[in-house]
């Protein structure tokens, strides 16, 4: 069935008061990877919390534990179950997101203050970490929800959900929850899909499903030497650096063409069959698209094909920074002590011994380190099921054009989790476009993508309603 007229009039008369609630949300520096900002992870899931009840949700903050980050001890973020409706007549949906962000300093490069909600006028932008991941999708749900609150509608649908803290950080202490509350009796039980919006079109024109993610696994190699550091004119060239030694194994992971120079990884990931190759072909991109994106003329290749495969199924291996190291203005002539590298590798690793091995060659007394922090499995839905075939309709519906159908190269590790314990098919349904900027400076969400966003995620939930199992 087709969502209500008046719906569709409600997100746009209301705009306004929904981009307030997502300036309020993004003022929250709930950054999970920093343990200064633990509270602030904690103040967010207070605030959603409230928000979600006012909107008539059956909410409970889950308590999942502690754990350890940078060697301190830290309360692990609730985790915030919801619910709505137990109609037997109707099915379930189990919505999922996250209310952590990526850290962001003015300082890294942002026009504006990140935790501040900048609105440009002239291009319709909504500017401020979290506004995109995850924070304005979580919002679209509330926006739909608060239409049906506020008008005595009953939902289409039984609603399930779950919205975590801790995503950017590896979802700790959420697999746990989830296969617990997926067993019999649990909060999930009857469960009949699941639908995340926490990622992105394609491009920025064309609306998309996700039915893949890469996973991803993310490590720190340090390498430790001398007590303390020392000064290069006394000690340069009579001890071995762990900065020369750092440089020398990462450069041994990925080549400047972007293959990864780890044996095995890529002969771990099946070939494409033919009509797998022929929706990359399909899709409404190009690379311009990407290279718009990326701000530079830097695409590893001219073939559209390939870079897709690039960016959704084949293995990628990225460095994203040193630890320990002087990086400030001036000049400073010190050989550190302890650095770390910090890379991070899309698909199934076999970093460690790689590592190893290669650390081994270089003939250092230093000593080696290599953690994994954290990480997410990759995951394929099939993307003709009745849940896809529901978020194809409202897509339709509400943009007037057929998605495309897309794998992310990216993970949200619970993803997996949630196909597994619930044996249920799972949809990624984005709300934002392929250029927000997310985990980057200047991260937007379009309002034109807010607002049509919340309309999509509405219209899915009554497409859902009519659609045949």
């Amino acid at each position: 069935m087709p969502a209500p007229a008046e719906f569709l009039k409600y997100i746009d008369n209301n705009a306004d008061k929904f981009i307030k609630r997502l300036a309020d949300a993004v003022a929250i520096p709930s950054i999970s990877g920093d343990a200064t900002h633990r509270k602030d992870v904690f103040a967010m899931a207070e605030w959603l919390n409230g928000q979600l009840k006012q909107v008539g949700v059956d909410t409970q903050l889950v308590d999942l534990g502690r754990h350890t980050m940078d060697g301190e001890d830290l309360p692990l973020p609730p985790a915030i179950l919801g619910r709505i409706g137990d109609d037997k007549s109707k099915k379930t949906v189990l919505i999922y997101g996250h209310f952590d962000v990526q850290p962001a300093n003015k300082s890294d490069g942002w026009d504006t203050e990140p935790f501040t909600l900048a609105i440009d006028e002239k291009t319709g932008r909504l500017i401020g970490r979290g506004s995109s991941d995850d924070k304005g999708p979580i919002l679209g749900w509330l926006n739909v929800l608060q239409y049906h609150h506020e008008n005595n509608i009953p939902l289409p649908v039984n609603l399930r959900c779950v919205f975590e803290g801790m995503e950017e950080s590896g979802s700790e202490g959420l697999d746990e929850l989830v296969q617990r509350e997926s067993l019999k009796g649990g909060y999930f039980e009857g469960v009949d899909c699941v639908c995340i919006s926490d990622n992105y079109w394609l491009n920025t024109r064309t609306p998309a499903l996700t039915y893949g993610l890469r996973g991803l696994s993310y490590y720190k190699v340090t390498i430790t030497g001398p007590a303390r550091d020392l000064h290069s004119g006394v000690f340069g060239r009579t001890v071995h650096e762990p900065m020369t030694d750092l440089i020398s194994l990462l450069g041994t992971l990925v080549s400047a063409q972007g293959d990864i120079l780890v044996k095995g990884v890529d002969d771990m990931v099946a070939p494409p069959n033919e009509e797998e190759k022929a929706i990359y072909a399909g899709l409404n991109y190009s690379i311009s698209d990407i290279e718009e994106a990326a701000g530079a003329s830097i695409a590893l290749s001219d073939d559209k094909v390939s870079v897709l495969m690039g960016r959704m199924r084949s293995p990628s291996l990225s460095i994203h920074g040193i630890e320990g190291a002087f990086s400030g203005a001036g000049a400073k002539t010190v050989i550190p002590a302890k650095v770390s590298g910090k890379f991070s590798i899309r698909r199934h690793p076999l970093v460690i011994a790689h590592l190893e091995k290669a650390f081994a060659a270089i003939g250092s007394k230093n000593k080696l380190t290599v953690e994994n922090l954290h990480g997410g499995k990759p995951w394929v839905a099939d993307h003709r099921h009745w849940n896809f075939e529901a978020a194809k309709k409202a897509t339709k519906a509400v943009y007037g054009q057929d998605p495309d159908l897309t794998r992310e190269g990216g993970s949200i590790p619970v993803t997996l989790t949630f196909a597994e314990s619930l044996g249920v098919n799972v949809l990624l349904l984005p709300m934002g476009r392929g250029d927000d900027g997310a985990h980057s400076t200047n991260e937007k969400l379009d309002k034109s993508n807010f607002l049509e966003g919340s309309k999509l995620l509405g219209t899915y939930l009554y497409e859902l309603a009519d659609v045949q199992k």
